[in-house]
């Protein structure tokens, strides 16, 4: 079932899985476009093509939603007050203000000012948690324990935010906080079985999305998978470009491993 909104896509599925893209979007709206710098006109930090990687989501009975405008109108990824998910790292905030590279957005003196950045807030970031956190009680109603997936990726080197190369996989359950280790030991057996560099709560343990909503004790266990692009991406050319051959191998461990949660999902002691 479809029950799309300006601000995002949402496909409604009975399976106790929801996976949420909140970083996917590149839609620009019409009274930014003209403020952005050529340096981000292309959106160099989107999530690229996770629609393609997860295209299978309907044929799990998942319900999915994904966001249609680009992260720089407002980061759903962040809470609403902006306060640090990393201190003492580099990260962007709400509503960014540079790229990954830390490139400016906005030319000096016109950045959003916070009634504008209140505004952003109403009018895109509270429509998609507010969806998010219905479909959860939607799912919740139906199962003891359902999951919430937040697909995310990212390039494989952004030297200002982290050293060296990503792992391929870069798995986050808030350092244990969000997911019974019973649900997440699903993903990590696939992972440990796949050939896939891949880390548990390390760079990335897990933005908003994953702190906010996990719940282990009330059946919501959360698990953010951030995917460095290379993965499935040919990141060398320019522009980079979704590769299927890449591809492939990794859209069936990622559906091994949403598989795996849902079966999950229906051991009597994942709550304890």
């Amino acid at each position: 079932m479809l029950a799309d909104s300006p601000i995002f896509r949402l496909r409604r599925g009975n399976a106790p899985l929801l996976i949420s893209i909140p970083h996917g979007g590149t839609r620009v709206p019409e009274w930014l476009r003209p403020r952005l710098l050529p340096e981000a006109a292309n959106l160099p930090d989107t999530d690229w093509c996770l629609d393609q990687l997860y295209d299978f989501a309907h044929e799990l009975d998942a319900t999915l939603i994904a966001a249609n405008y680009t992260r720089y109108v407002v980061d759903l990824n962040r809470p609403p007050d902006n306060a640090s998910l990393y201190p003492g790292q580099r990260t962007t905030g709400l509503c960014p203000v540079e790229t990954f590279d830390g490139h400016p957005l906005y030319a000096r003196d016109d950045a959003p000012h916070s009634q504008e950045i209140a505004n952003r807030i109403a009018e895109y970031w509270q429509p998609y948690h507010h969806a998010l956190g219905d479909e959860l009680e939607r799912l919740s109603a139906a199962h003891d324990n359902v999951v919430l997936w937040d697909a995310h990726s990212i390039r494989s080197q952004l030297p200002r935010l982290f050293d060296g190369e990503l792992p391929s996989l870069n798995i986050g359950t808030a350092d244990h906080a969000a997911c019974a280790p019973e649900i997440a030991a699903s993903v990590a057996e696939r992972a440990e079985q796949s050939g896939y560099s891949h880390v548990f709560n390390g760079r990335f343990k897990g933005g908003y999305i994953t702190r906010n909503y996990g719940n282990p004790a009330a059946g919501i266990h959360a698990i953010q998978m951030e995917i460095a692009q290379r993965a499935y991406m040919r990141e060398s050319s320019n522009p980079a470009y979704y590769d299927e051959t890449l591809a492939a191998p990794l859209r069936k461990l990622l559906r091994a491993m949403l598989e795996g949660l849902i079966g999950r999902c229906a051991l009597p002691d994942a709550r304890d």
